[in-house]
């Protein structure tokens, strides 16, 4: 079963400064263009059964994809170090690849050795991490533990193979809107802030359901995640003006598959060959910082922060 997502295509394009709703209003997402399309380069890991082919920090380790997951699990590590702890990922529409990005941040973060990571889906209304790790679907989760006090946060999660917990949003309820707004909600978050290094919610789209704004008392941070060549400003705009500006940690670019020599300066195919890696098509661009437009101008990539 597919996700509503496109198979992932992810730069990356996070702040960490607090961004006012203003910037980015009036002008489309794009940037600065390059010269060529270089190959990427990857080892594959041995496919596990039922997990979807986007899902590269699983499937595809050693890729460029992967990577790029790595460069933001640091930041959110960082977070977690702040006691910003549970991190929810949401994207102004449907279809922007929030999902995606959340297992596949997740499953980043449950790599480290270090690391206790839960992913819970609270996208009641139209759940897919269970699905897109091949767990049981039909197994109690979020919205069973919300309803029934009597089960608690450890009788819904489930094990992965990959030393990533997932609670799955359980039988989908007629009245998502009650069961996220109970307090219910805030007790077995807090309970997994207690158990776990960090938290990682798949959230529906800020736009189209009021969820986001539910369970913001319970929330440490934001990931705003948004199709790249796709989203308009304005419909970025108004989801950082929907949400709490103070928890915007940051915004990931999804699906920017623009060339990557002409940003690095050089042939980007000899940088990333690994002596093993079998040779794949495809092209990435990462932005690892700011980019802020002028009017009539293009956007060029700012140095990290």
């Amino acid at each position: 079963m597919r996700t509503n997502s496109r198979p992932v295509s992810m730069s990356q394009y996070l702040e960490l400064e607090r961004r006012s709703p203003g910037d980015a209003r009036g002008e489309p997402l794009i940037a600065d263009s390059a010269e060529s399309r270089p190959g990427r380069d990857s080892r594959e890991a041995a496919p596990v059964p039922e997990v979807e082919e986007h899902l590269a920090s699983l499937l595809s380790p050693y890729s460029f994809e992967a990577d790029q997951y790595r460069l933001l699990r640091q930041s959110v590590e960082q977070l977690a170090a702040k006691e910003r702890k549970v991190i929810a990922i949401t994207s102004p529409a449907a279809g922007d690849g929030k999902t995606t990005t959340a297992i596949n941040l997740a499953a980043t973060l449950a790599q480290s050795s270090r690391s206790r990571v839960l992913l819970v889906d609270t996208d009641l209304r139209r759940p897919f991490v269970a699905a897109n790790l091949g767990l049981d679907m039909d197994a109690p989760g979020l919205a069973d533990a919300v309803r029934d006090e009597q089960i608690d946060l450890a009788a819904v999660v489930q094990a992965t193979p990959y030393t990533l917990a997932v609670v799955p949003a359980g039988a989908a309820p007629a009245d998502a809107y009650r069961v996220l707004e109970s307090a219910r909600v805030g007790q077995l978050l807090d309970t997994a802030r207690g158990s776990y290094d960090c938290v990682i919610l798949d959230m529906p789209p800020v736009l189209l359901v009021p969820d986001c704004r539910l369970m913001s008392q319970w929330i440490d941070g934001f990931l705003l995640v948004v199709a790249a060549h796709r989203t308009p400003r304005k419909l970025l705009g108004e989801a950082l003006s929907a949400m709490d500006e103070a928890k915007v940690l940051g915004i990931v670019f999804n699906g920017d598959d623009r060339p990557l020599s002409g940003y690095y300066g050089g042939d980007y195919r000899s940088y990333y060959h690994h002596p093993s890696a079998p040779r794949r098509g495809g092209w990435w661009r990462s932005w690892r910082g700011q980019a802020k437009t002028k009017r009539g101008q293009k956007a060029r990539p700012q140095p990290w922060r």
